[in-house]
């Protein structure tokens, strides 16, 4: 048994986000698929320990070896203690709080957008969504204006916040944002990304891509069936 096991779901960012990273820094684990609450069948038994450890009941959740940990960023930021010979943060205290301050302006101003245009079931939520992410991907184009990374001179932690739109950003794109999309700089730092080892632990093939798209418009469906109802 590896010292750190990971819950997790190909469709949930915030579990894209610590997938990458243990990927990325090459950190053996051990993975048990468990969907977050919006996507878990009905008949799907939650591990005990699952239950017993993860206070809001959505992943990602990671064990190192009798410690549980919850919620992305403080799971990736504990990471850095537990494997320093694989950094994803800078060792200076002052360059690394650059970096979390971008990680979290990250974490605030690309999925609060992008769930906007994927939960959103009215016209003018997806349109507000859309117009939001692409003033955020203004932003990381002019960031990407200082160095060929979003924060450091190398792939941090800000890449593992950025990573889950990258791979959803043709679900989203099929999802109603039609806004301005990823400038030249951003689009040659995906390219960057797409060359990462942990790139391959995270990408979807077109099956669940297909799935992402289904499962939300199904979702707009209900939706607007039962505000008519109403």
């Amino acid at each position: 048994m590896a010292d750190v096991t990971y819950y997790g779901h190909w469709i949930c960012p915030f579990a894209k986000r610590v997938k990458f990273t243990l990927a990325n820094r090459g950190i053996e684990h051990d993975e048990v698929n468990v969907p977050p609450t919006a996507a878990r069948p009905k008949d799907f038994v939650v591990p005990p320990e699952f239950v017993a450890n993860s206070p809001k009941g959505e992943v990602p959740m990671i064990r190192y070896r009798d410690r549980y940990l919850v919620d992305s960023i403080p799971i990736m930021e504990f990471l850095e203690n537990c494997y320093p010979q694989t950094p994803m943060l800078p060792e200076n205290p002052g360059e690394r709080q650059y970096v979390l301050n971008r990680v979290r302006w990250l974490d605030a101003f690309l999925m609060m957008p992008a769930a906007k245009v994927y939960y959103g079931t009215k016209p003018g939520v997806i349109e507000q969504g859309s117009r939001d992410l692409s003033l955020t991907l203004k932003k990381m184009e002019e960031w990407l204006e200082e160095r060929p990374w979003l924060a450091a001179n190398g792939p941090t932690l800000a890449e593992s916040v950025a990573i889950p739109i990258y791979v959803r950003l043709n679900g989203l794109r099929r999802l109603g944002f039609g806004h301005e999309g990823p400038g030249p700089r951003v689009e040659a730092h995906m390219a960057r990304c797409r060359e990462l080892p942990g790139w391959k632990a995270v990408e979807w093939n077109e099956a669940q891509e297909d799935e992402f798209v289904g499962r939300f418009l199904k979702y707009r469906e209900i939706k607007n069936r039962e505000r008519s109802a109403s």
